[in-house]
């Protein structure tokens, strides 16, 4: 059962969501895009599992640059390319305030 989930994606960047879709179709679908879609559970898909979450959060903080803290690793953050997006998107906005 694949399941969408909704968020306002008008404020994303387009190469951070690409990017992110990018490195999970390389390393957890052997570069083979299914097609799915970027507000889909990661994990209720099968896309990603528990321990592919880890992968993902090193990729985001070298690729990146940002520091994703244990309070961040949850789902509202990590659970599908757009959820992903956003939260680079967060943590970027406040690292350049800062």
């Amino acid at each position: 059962m694949r399941t969408a989930i909704t968020t306002d994606t008008t404020t994303l960047s387009a190469p951070a969501t690409q990017e992110i879709r990018a490195f999970i179709v390389e390393n957890f679908l052997l570069g083979s895009d299914s097609g799915f879609d970027n507000t889909e559970s990661l994990l209720e898909t099968g896309i990603i599992d528990s321990t592919g979450i880890m992968h993902v959060v090193a990729f985001l903080e070298e690729h990146f640059g940002i520091i994703v803290e244990d309070e961040d690793m949850v789902a509202d953050n990590l659970e599908s390319v757009s959820r992903i997006a956003a939260y680079v998107e967060r943590k970027r906005t406040l690292k350049d305030a800062a």
